[in-house]
């Protein structure tokens, strides 16, 4: 009975990275990651967005929006699949392979494997998607409101983006998104989705 209540306090966890540079072939990921519009950052927000040491969170979904060459914008949904064998050593081969099962169409999703869907979306989209489906949406500025003040309740979204941030075009809807902040620092995208991660931990601990 414990236990139950313990899960049934549990917060889920949505995030979603943005990356103008990460490219949208599985052809184009090759051995030099940072060559791939720098996808060797969204490989460690995949890994720190799910891996904890010997375990995964089953409780994560993570939306990786990319809007680099050759055919963007693709949007990609990973969550939590027991049948999804997923490894640290292999997140580029996963990500390459869920790149090849993008359909060319818009408003199409193509479920790529357990877990991980596929699809032409753009980050406008998305973000609309789940402000209108109820979510509160924030996101992850040094100039923001302190995570630490903010009352959690799990319908929460943290969108990050990468070391270029976001363009121009996107700043019209970024004004409408409340901000918040994990550090008075710099970080990188990972170390910040890492932090949301404990802050939530923390607040489930002390509930």
């Amino acid at each position: 009975m414990e236990e139950k209540n313990k899960s049934e306090m549990q917060i889920a966890r949505e995030f979603v990275y943005y990356s103008q540079n990460a490219v949208t072939s599985g052809n184009m990921i090759k051995d030099d990651l940072m060559k791939a519009g720098r996808m060797d950052i969204a490989i460690n927000v995949l890994i720190s967005a799910f891996f904890l040491s010997h375990d995964v969170r089953k409780d994560v979904k993570l939306h990786l929006i990319f809007e680099g060459p050759p055919t963007p914008p693709v949007h990609i949904l990973i969550e939590y699949d027991e049948d999804l064998a997923i490894s640290k050593k292999d997140v580029a081969g996963l990500i390459k392979r869920i790149l090849y099962k993008c359909p060319s169409e818009k408003g199409k999703t193509v479920k790529a494997f357990p877990g991980c869907f596929v699809e032409k979306k753009s980050f406008e989209a998305l973000v609309d998607e789940l402000d209108k489906s109820g979510k509160n949406v924030f996101l992850l500025d040094k100039k923001g409101t302190d995570i630490r003040d903010l009352k959690l309740n799990g319908n929460e979204v943290f969108v990050l983006g990468d070391q270029d941030g976001f363009p121009d075009s996107k700043r019209h809807l970024l004004k409408r998104i409340d901000k918040i902040t994990v550090s008075p620092k710099m970080l990188f995208a990972s170390q910040v989705l890492t932090i949301v991660h404990n802050e939530i931990d923390r607040k489930e601990i002390s509930q």
